[in-house]
């Protein structure tokens, strides 16, 4: 063997082996149970799915709604510092943390409207303040487009709503609309994850290394990876127009250092809701409530008991 072809080879063999070892397996979920679940972890069965969620605290339901590849966990500070005031109710949603795969494959934003009709039926909520953060901000407020009864007020959290423009589509997005992402999903390593959450913090101090395990192992959940792919490629926000029909009242968070969904959006949203007030947060990126989690609390507590009348004569 020629020594060019030799180092080829080694070459070849040493880049084969770098790749497997950072190939990721799927985590059963029975086994992530036992790490992120506690005495207030609650499974209900919707449409096939083990719908993991959470139930706590009194008062008129709050429904917490996170983001792509976010978890219930998401919420932990306001859960804590609102409970006394709300019936805080989390749940992972499809495709994500506990609960996982859709066994359909449906990620449209029909599937998820429906999804949270058929959940909060179940738990027999009849009306609610309902408040999310990026895809989940994209639910709250299509669901309170399709069921306007059932939303008293709405928060939304640097939401997802309108088109990307190609320059500001967030990089992991572009990677898992691409056509090597079936390929590539299986290299989530932990590394990976770190520089995600580091780009959707504006403080990167507060990145904590059980931030980071959150959410590399929930990336790891059994069909996780491959629902992820799904969700993103179903990402369809022609429904914009619909925001300026809405009547419920909005309070829009957002964190003027977000890079996934630029704050000049958060301004439109304000723009285009009949009843909306906006707070921009200095210095904070893409999730408000885990980077400042008791300043956002308490801005929501304000506002979701602050009285309608009040806030409508606000507006003129």
């Amino acid at each position: 063997m020629k020594k060019s072809s030799y180092y080829l080879l080694a070459t070849a063999s040493i880049v084969s082996i770098a790749l497997l070892a950072m190939i990721r397996r799927d985590v059963p979920v029975e086994k992530l149970k036992k790490k992120f679940t506690n005495k207030n972890s609650k499974f209900i069965n919707i449409d096939g799915m083990d719908v993991h969620y959470t139930d706590e605290g009194d008062g008129d339901p709050l429904v917490l709604l996170h983001g792509v590849s976010a978890s219930l966990n998401t919420w932990d500070g306001w859960e804590k510092k609102l409970n006394g005031d709300f019936r805080i109710i989390r749940l992972d949603l499809p495709a994500f943390g506990l609960t996982g795969p859709n066994p359909k494959g449906d990620y449209s934003i029909d599937f998820y409207v429906n999804f949270m009709k058929s959940f909060l039926e179940r738990l027999q909520v009849e009306s609610c303040y309902m408040a999310g953060s990026s895809l989940g901000g994209y639910i709250t407020w299509n669901f309170a487009a399709s069921y306007p009864q059932m939303i008293k007020k709405m928060i939304l959290l640097d939401a997802a709503g309108y088109p990307f423009v190609a320059d500001t589509t967030p990089f992991i997005f572009k990677i898992a609309q691409s056509r090597i992402a079936p390929i590539i999903k299986g290299f989530t390593t932990r590394y990976l994850v770190g520089k995600i959450i580091n780009d959707v913090y504006g403080d990167r101090s507060k990145v904590t290394a059980e931030v980071i395990d959150r959410y590399y192992y929930y990336a790891l959940r059994e069909g996780n990876r491959t629902a992820f792919l799904s969700v993103v490629k179903r990402l369809d926000f022609s429904q914009y127009h619909k925001l300026k029909t809405l009547k419920t009242p909005a309070l829009i968070m957002w964190g003027d250092k977000d890079k996934w969904v630029r704050p000049e959006l958060g301004k439109r949203f304000n723009e285009d809701l009949q009843h909306s007030e906006l707070i921009m947060y200095p210095g904070v990126g893409h999730i408000p409530m885990e980077e400042i989690p008791e300043q956002t609390a308490e801005d929501a507590r304000n506002y979701l008991l602050k009285d309608f009348v009040i806030f409508s004569e606000n507006l003129n």
